[in-house]
């Protein structure tokens, strides 16, 4: 399979991104997508992802990262290269005070306003979007819809949220990608919200060096290994067999980032 989120330009893979591919690939997960917080670091992530074979990049500005500057025209570039699959991650969280919610809207209509533009007059870059949701999906689905770009094309990642906010996400069209946190016995609506979505509009990913799943949930940093673990939960949660799950997953990554089978 393939952890479509994780950060390797993180500090905490400073030096052993090869060999964290590596133990990723011994555990069967074949691939992994470094998403990007800054326009700067989309410049880092795709350095990385032209180093290493199965390793992809994103490009796009986090919302917890929307006081930084951005730099449009360097990700414009970054978006032009093979390595780079995909925009984000973008969108709002509401569970922080800061960025104030202000700032984060705005770099969030700015953003999207750039891709919907590179998308129409560069179909040759059009490419899925990466979406943060935090406590936020009735402001920012709205948005999405007003983007232009199609609602199919987005992938709300890193799910937390309940059944409610699942329906939202489904009705207007995008994927949706789970981490480790449904492998959490606390996580009861997360998991229950994993019942929801049709097979084809699933996903899964660590979000590293985050939320690293049970049975290694007091390891840090967490690692794309351990995306596996992930797929076994959804897998058991929703009754169907493992190997068919981790198919499944393996199937809607490379159809939706466009990915040649890692």
């Amino acid at each position: 399979m393939i952890d479509t989120h994780c950060h390797l330009t993180f500090p905490e893979y400073e030096g052993r991104v090869g060999a964290v591919l590596a133990e990723a690939r011994a555990a069967g997960v074949v691939g992994a997508i470094t998403i990007s917080t800054t326009t700067a670091d989309a410049r880092r992530a795709l350095e990385v992802a032209r180093a290493h074979d199965g390793l992809w990049c994103s490009a796009g500005v986090h919302p917890l990262y929307s006081d930084e500057p951005a730099d449009w025209d360097e990700l414009h570039e970054v978006a032009r290269d093979p390595k780079c699959v995909a925009w984000g991650e973008l969108g709002l969280d509401r569970h922080y005070a800061e960025p104030a919610q202000a700032v984060q809207l705005a770099r969030l209509e700015e953003q999207l306003g750039h891709i919907a533009r590179w998308h129409r007059d560069e179909p040759g870059i059009a490419k899925p979007v990466v979406i943060h949701c935090r406590e936020a999906f009735d402001e920012l689905i709205p948005i999405l819809r007003a983007s232009g770009l199609p609602a199919e094309r987005f992938v709300f990642h890193c799910f937390t949220a309940g059944p409610r906010e699942m329906r939202l996400l489904l009705d207007f069209g995008a994927s949706v990608s789970f981490t480790g946190v449904v492998t959490f016995r606390n996580a009861r609506e997360t998991r229950e919200a994993a019942l929801l979505p049709p097979l084809d509009r699933l996903m899964v990913e660590t979000d590293a060096p985050f939320l690293t799943p049970e049975p290694h949930r007091a390891v840090r940093p967490n690692e794309p290994k351990f995306v596996v673990h992930v797929a076994d939960a959804l897998a058991d949660l929703r009754g169907k067999g493992r190997a068919d799950l981790h198919a499944a997953v393996y199937a809607n990554a490379l159809r939706f980032f466009g990915l040649a089978s890692a």
